[in-house]
C-alpha cells in the first residue's frame, strides 16, 4: 500500500487485501472498490498504551482504520499535504498534522521533556503542541498536513537548522531538538507575536517546515 499526492491538497491510497491504512477520522473524500472504514481506538501498532499519555492531556486525534481492496482519496480542511516515505527511521510529528499513514508503521508517543529537559516542556507550551508528540517508525508512507505547503531542509552535524516553532511540521532521522531564546529574532526576521524563541534541530536528518505560522 502506498500513498501519493494527487495535487497539493489530496492524496491517493492504494488499499490491498490484508493490509491496513490509518487516517484522520473524517478525512476520506472518495473511494473506489470494496473499501471499509471503521473507528480506531488503538492508535495503530502502538496499541492503547502508546496513546494513554496523549488522552490524559487531551492531545489524541481520532483515527479510522481503512481496509479492503480499492483506492481511497484523503484530504482535510483544504490544508496542503505532503507525503513522507520512511525507510526504517522514526518520524516525529504532531497528531493533528497526520492525514494518513500506512499500517506497517509503529505509532508511539514521545514526552517533550525527554529532549532538552525543562526547555522541552517550554517548547510544547510555546508552540501550542502540548507535552507529547507522535512518533511513527518503520517502513512506509505518511501524509502530513500544513498551511501554505511544505519544504524540506536537511540537517547535518556541521549545519544545524533553526526553525520558527510555529512553522515546524515534523522531522525524522537522528535529530535532537531544543528551544532557545534569541532576543529580537522573531521581531527582526519573523512575523510572530513577539516571542523570541527558535527551535534548533541538530544531528542528521530532515525537518519539514510549512510556509506559514498558522496552526491547524
Amino acid at each position: 500500500m502506498t500513498l501519493r499526492e494527487i495535487n497539493s491538497k489530496m492524496v491517493e491510497a492504494t488499499v490491498l487485501p490484508g493490509q491496513r491504512l490509518f487516517s484522520q477520522r473524517g478525512a476520506m473524500l472518495a473511494y473506489k472498490g470494496d473499501v471499509s472504514f471503521t473507528p480506531n481506538i488503538q492508535g495503530g501498532q502502538g496499541g492503547v498504551m502508546s496513546m494513554i499519555g496523549r488522552r490524559v492531556t487531551g492531545e489524541a486525534t481520532p483515527l479510522m482504520t481503512v481496509e479492503g481492496s480499492g483506492t481511497a482519496f484523503f484530504g482535510h480542511g483544504g490544508h496542503h499535504v505532503h507525503v513522507i516515505h520512511l525507510t526504517g527511521d522514526t518520524l516525529c510529528v504532531e497528531a493533528d498534522r497526520l492525514l494518513a499513514f500506512e499500517g506497517t508503521l509503529r505509532q508511539g508517543t514521545m514526552f517533550m521533556g525527554s529532549q532538552g529537559g525543562v526547555m522541552g516542556l517550554v517548547r510544547g507550551q510555546v508552540t501550542g503542541q502540548g507535552l507529547f508528540t507522535t512518533t511513527l517508525q518503520g517502513q512506509g508512507s505518511v501524509a502530513v498536513m500544513a498551511h501554505g505547503g511544505v519544504f524540506e531542509l536537511p540537517i547535518t552535524p556541521q549545519r544545524p537548522v533553526h526553525v520558527d516553532p510555529q512553522a515546524y511540521v515534523a522531522h525524522h532521522g537522528e535529530v535532537r531538538n531544543k528551544l532557545s531564546t534569541a532576543l529580537g529574532w522573531r521581531e527582526m526576521v519573523g512575523r510572530g507575536s513577539g516571542e523570541a524563541f527558535q527551535l534548533e534541530l541538530s544531528g542528521s536528518g530532515t525537518v519539514y517546515v510549512q510556509a506559514s505560522e498558522e496552526k491547524l
